[in-house]
């Protein structure tokens, strides 16, 4: 992969910013995002998965565009999807780990999603899934640009059944329709096969009309539930099972796009919000080759599946290994849809150009950083490099895994020094090279001290000089 360093602006955009280029695509696309939780980058057989069956993502892999290097901009729930919504990074608005029932905050109505983008060419706008970035009214996504929303407040383990939590600590899980509560403890067999049979029916109430459908699927996220159709029907395990629909749902949602004589005017992407629950064992998925998973931002936790389908316009069986981030979709699309970016501050950048496959197109970012738990900065990622700040952090290296259902203990007491990883020669993050890289040091350092000058690090008590509030509500 080429090293390129951009000599750009501080990693926020301003309003105008958003058009630099103009993009071959005339007609406002109709888009869909598929956002599977806590899917492995090795749950889809593009990338190899073996221990599944992925057909339809196969295919739609060789009809599309496969990113190897797509990350997350935090490896846990909440931080992940705000990041997806807004193109910033989660602690730049306030968000971090993942919301609970008790939580009295969320997304801020001064943010601006994807649907609000979309809201600006009149498109349709729906979410069916999983929301997770405030469950109290004003966080809705009715609040933030959504017509429609069918599903859950926050994670589908959230419910009184949870293995982990002291006994009352949750509520009955929420089924929402809209911004009203019509039932709650949901059958979750029917998540999967429901949440796709709502977004082809939008599909086709709104296919003469501009349109954005968010499917953001509960699943893989434990406890793992499949419908009867699917239950066995792999030979591989519940996981395996559980994938095969969700696998299956996306074939059918492009298959209704092609009936319907709109493919070449809508544009599909898949991915997922985080690596692997990996103390859940054989319900939870595999990361390959890379190191750990959820909830650590080593490569198995931020490195997710990533596949974009648009015929026509993302060339078909292309492959990118191009880093990008949830952050750039926004202006990706904002991009396409000539739509000006917020007016507010916020850190991904267009990648028209990739997903275009331009010559010589290249990530538009300079570096990409890994912040977690309130706003630690633990890694950078700058071309090849990959730098981990010294911080503590979760590991089943040395502990057994959890079966059916019942996780495993994860090893807390493990903690990583300044470590510096060239993932071109060596991916699983294993060999510490710093002491042969001294100006690679040595810019990464100017990096760091840029991002800490602008969203902070407890770590080191730098304030961030640009971070938003969440929003809140009173006790």
């Amino acid at each position: 992969m080429k090293q390129i360093i951009f000599l750009t602006c501080l990693s926020f955009m301003l309003f105008g910013c958003s058009t630099t280029k103009t993009s071959k695509v005339q007609a406002s696309p109709n888009i869909i995002i598929v956002f599977i939780d806590d899917m492995g980058w090795a749950d889809v057989g593009f990338n190899g998965g073996t221990h599944v069956k992925t057909p339809r993502l196969d295919q739609m892999a060789k009809d599309g565009m496969v990113l190897t290097d797509f990350y997350v901009a935090q490896p846990v729930c909440s931080a992940s999807r705000s990041a997806l919504l807004t193109g910033c990074y989660p602690n730049r608005i306030g968000i971090s780990g993942a919301l609970g029932p008790h939580a009295k905050h969320g997304l801020n109505r001064d943010e601006t999603t994807i649907a609000e983008i979309c809201k600006e060419r009149d498109y349709a706008t729906a979410i069916f899934g999983k929301w997770h970035v405030g469950h109290l009214d004003p966080f809705l996504p009715t609040n933030h640009g959504f017509d429609t929303f069918v599903g859950i407040p926050y994670s589908n383990d959230m419910w009184p059944m949870h293995p982990e939590a002291p006994k009352g600590t949750y509520p009955p899980l929420p089924y929402f329709n809209d911004d009203k509560i019509v039932y709650s403890q949901p059958d979750q067999t029917q998540f999967t096969k429901d949440f796709t049979n709502l977004t082809i029916d939008f599909i086709k109430e709104h296919k003469d009309e501009p349109f954005f459908v968010y499917l953001p699927h509960p699943m893989v996220h434990v406890p793992l539930h499949v419908s009867e159709e699917w239950d066995g029907a792999t030979g591989l395990g519940l996981y395996a099972d559980v994938v095969a629909e969700i696998d299956d749902g996306v074939g059918r949602i492009i298959d209704t796009v092609n009936e319907l004589g709109i493919e070449e005017n809508t544009l599909i992407l898949f991915t997922s919000d985080n690596g692997p629950w990996l103390s859940y064992g054989d319900h939870a998925g595999q990361t390959g080759i890379y190191r750990e998973g959820k909830g650590t931002t080593f490569e198995g936790g931020v490195r997710v599946p990533f596949v974009a389908l648009w015929p026509g316009t993302v060339p078909a069986g292309t492959t990118s290994s191009e880093p990008l981030m949830t952050i750039d979709i926004l202006p990706t699309i904002a991009q396409w849809l000539d739509v000006p970016l917020p007016s507010h501050a916020i850190d991904g950048k267009s990648a028209v150009a990739i997903f275009e496959d331009e010559e010589d197109a290249a990530s538009p970012q300079e570096a990409y950083y890994f912040y977690y738990r309130k706003n630690q900065l633990e890694a950078i990622r700058w071309g090849q490099w990959k730098l981990h700040y010294p911080h503590n952090y979760r590991s089943m290296l040395n502990n057994p895994v959890g079966s059916d259902g019942v996780p495993g203990k994860y090893d807390w007491s493990v903690k990583i020094g300044l470590e510096l990883y060239n993932l071109e020669t060596d991916p699983s993050e294993t060999t510490n090279v710093i002491d042969d890289h001294p100006k690679v040091m040595e810019t990464m350092h100017r990096l760091a001290a840029r991002i800490r000058a602008d969203l902070g690090d407890i770590s080191t008590e730098v304030e961030g000089a640009n971070n938003r509030e969440a929003g809140k509500v009173a006790p």
